[in-house]
């Protein structure tokens, strides 16, 4: 890849209030296949307005070249985000609004492969998670650091809002080892009707009254198999899906298991299913103890577990915030605003 980098002065109009020589300076990238561009930029230039907005920079086309305009802080960030976004391209890899959003979030250095240099933040590593249907790849730090554990904890906490990937970094890795052998099923559990699984009014049979409750699980799944190999392999039980009440009594070997939505499950469900963990096994438990349903006076059986697990060797806790939110930006805004209500009205 022959990038070509360097500093122009800008001329200034006499209405420009006065600067510093700093500020006044735009960087010049080159970028020589033009195709790769076209995508780079996206359809009506939609990825370069989205960089522009999120880094607070220009970005002015001027043939197979991009000039960075800004503040010189900014200005180098965007020019290291849009070289590695463009690296990715030559790799032959997609680029979605979800991969420029983790380019920018992440705000890793990518350094140029002209100058033989390893371009990190796209660079297949130890924790790369790659599924039937598309690669996965962290878009926070909180989450990097989220992934590194869940390959190298037999047992891994992930508590922060909803939106942060939580569970579905945790079902990416599972359908990672299943893929590559390192387990022989996957097991995605969640406590059903609010924790107390009073599941007899509800119509249909327990199939159908269970569904409703395990369909973001479900969700997960077909964003990372193909369907009919993933009916396969639920028909074959080396993909389950059960309510949290269904693991009493079941030791779970050679498995990657997961529970979601941990806070609605009492210290004694909590109990029971940490102690299911056989050999072999991988455990992730995510939660938000924020949104707990249990009735008033219940112990969440995650606030639990996080106090008596905290120094256990071989557990690990990554907690994540509104910061690391990866759906609609808004919702990261709605999150905070209710941050601040309660801790104002706390």
């Amino acid at each position: 890849m022959a990038l070509q980098h360097k500093e122009l002065s800008l001329g200034i109009s006499a209405l420009t209030p006065p600067t510093r020589s700093e500020d006044v300076v735009e960087t010049l990238l080159e970028f020589p296949d033009n195709r790769l561009l076209i995508d780079l930029c996206g359809e009506y230039d939609r990825n370069l307005a989205q960089i522009e907005h999120q880094m607070g920079v220009h970005i002015l086309r001027r043939g197979n070249r991009l000039a960075v305009i800004g503040d010189r802080e900014a200005r180098d960030q965007a020019s290291s985000v849009l070289r590695g976004l463009y690296s990715r391209l030559e790799a032959g890899r997609g680029l979605v609004a979800g991969d420029i959003d983790g380019a920018i979030r992440l705000g890793r250095p990518v350094l140029d492969a002209a100058q033989g240099e390893q371009i990190e933040l796209f660079t297949p590593g130890k924790y790369e998670i790659r599924t039937r249907k598309k690669p996965v790849e962290p878009r926070t730090e909180a989450q990097k650091a989220y992934v590194a554990n869940l390959f190298d904890h037999e047992l891994a906490f992930g508590i922060g809002p909803a939106g942060t990937g939580k569970t579905y970094l945790a079902v990416a890795v599972g359908v990672t080892m299943l893929i590559g052998g390192v387990v022989d099923r996957i097991i995605l559990s969640r406590p059903a009707v609010e924790a107390g699984e009073r599941l007899g009014f509800l119509p249909g049979d327990m199939k159908e009254k269970i569904d409703p409750y395990m369909q973001p699980l479900y969700d997960a799944l077909n964003d990372f198999l193909p369907q009919k190999q993933l009916m396969k392999l639920m028909e074959e039980k080396r993909i389950e899906i059960a309510p949290l009440a269904f693991m009493r009594g079941r030791t779970l070997s050679n498995a990657f298991v997961v529970l979601d939505e941990a806070q609605n499950a009492t210290t004694m469900q909590m109990k029971m299913f940490l102690t299911r963990l056989g050999e072999g096994s991988r455990m992730v438990v995510t939660g938000d103890r924020t949104q707990i349903d249990l009735p008033r006076g219940t112990a969440s059986g995650l606030a639990d577990a996080e106090r008596v697990l905290k120094s256990v060797r071989g557990v690990s806790f990554n907690y994540f915030t509104a910061r690391d939110v990866v759906r609609h930006p808004l919702v990261a805004r709605i999150i905070e605003a209710y941050e601040a209500e309660d801790g104002a009205s706390g």
